[in-house]
């Protein structure tokens, strides 16, 4: 049977990139990692780590290093509950120092060689999986290995996109909020693969009415399910009172939207925010402070223009550092 899994890149994904960590010490979880991945073994995702690592071939770091780290990143994430079902890596470069390991390989992201093997070795069913790395090589073997993609794009790392890279299938800010993104859209998909009305019974013998759906990949098409709902509705009306199943499933219909909305509402907060637009507005502030002191100066009896010209200075210094934030700003 095919399971489904959660593909993640490793640095600045799930442990904080503070360049080639080489050693089990540098390893940190980023915030809010070992919780993201709790929740999302409770919705029934294989754990996989995809990560390129050609350090290896560069010389900077040995396949000893690197076991040694992933070893270190288990028992943080066990510390807090959380666990990995497999870690790959790629160890190759083009570019490499290291001759054992200079070549290309199917396995370095933007290709999907590690999600190909995952997917072999574990049964993975990739149409039903995500990707979700911070680097639009990330998206790129996502999407070439038919996963549906999440790309983190964070204040303190954006990553840069090529003219030949895909776009992602959502961005967030960071680990927890692509869980909500994969609640939202494994509930929603769900609800629909539960929506299978009863069909017309045969008249010649009085079984129970097998459901008749038409399903694309695994979803039932628009048309098909709201043909079955009048067809249900109908019958209902005819034959039996609404059931409790019935009730049930509205009710939970009902949950659903109310997550979906809230979800919306929350990732829309979360991108609103800013620390830079923050800085830039209290920056303004100062900007103001300073010219009420120009002002107060220049008024004085005994006129010091010195000062005046002082402040009027720092006046102008905070205001162009307000506006380059806010242009900052604008371009994330």
């Amino acid at each position: 049977m095919s399971q489904r899994a959660i593909f993640l890149d490793r640095d600045d994904t799930i442990i904080e990139d503070s360049g080639y960590i080489n050693s089990p010490e540098q390893v940190k979880l980023a915030a809010g990692a070992a919780g993201a991945l709790v929740d999302l073994r409770k919705m029934g995702y294989k754990i996989i780590v995809v990560s390129n690592q050609s350090g290896i071939a560069r010389g900077i770091i040995t396949e000893q290093a690197i076991a040694q780290i992933h070893e270190r990143l288990e028992q943080l994430l066990a510390e807090q509950n959380a666990y990995l079902d497999r870690i790959y890596y790629c160890p190759y470069h083009p570019d490499g120092a290291v001759q054992r390991f200079r070549k290309d390989s199917d396995w370095r992201k933007p290709k999907p060689g590690m999600l190909f093997a995952a997917a072999k070795e574990m049964k993975i069913d990739l149409a039903d999986s995500w990707m979700v790395g911070n680097d639009y090589r990330d998206v790129a073997a996502g999407k070439a290995a038919g996963c549906r993609t999440i790309l983190i794009k964070s204040h303190t790392n954006m990553p840069v996109k090529q003219l030949d890279e895909p776009d992602a299938d959502f961005e967030v800010i960071n680990l927890k909020e692509a869980v909500n993104i994969v609640k939202r859209e494994t509930t929603a998909k769900q609800s629909l693969e539960t929506v299978s009305p009863a069909a017309e019974p045969k008249q010649s013998a009085p079984v129970e009415p097998q459901p008749q759906t038409i399903q694309h990949n695994g979803i039932q098409s628009a048309e098909q399910i709201q043909k079955n709902e009048v067809i249900e509705t109908m019958e209902q009306k005819t034959q039996q009172p609404v059931s409790v199943a019935s009730g049930q499933r509205t009710e939970q219909l009902l949950e659903d939207i109310k997550f979906l909305l809230k979800s919306r509402h929350r990732e829309e907060l979360f991108s609103d925010f800013s620390a830079l637009k923050l800085i830039a507005g209290v920056l303004q502030i100062v900007v103001l402070f300073c010219l009420v002191i120009a002002l107060w100066y220049r008024m004085s009896p005994t006129g010091q223009d010195g000062a005046v010209f002082t402040a009027l200075g720092f006046a102008i210094v905070f205001q162009l550092m307000a506006l380059t934030l806010y242009i900052m700003h604008n371009e994330k």
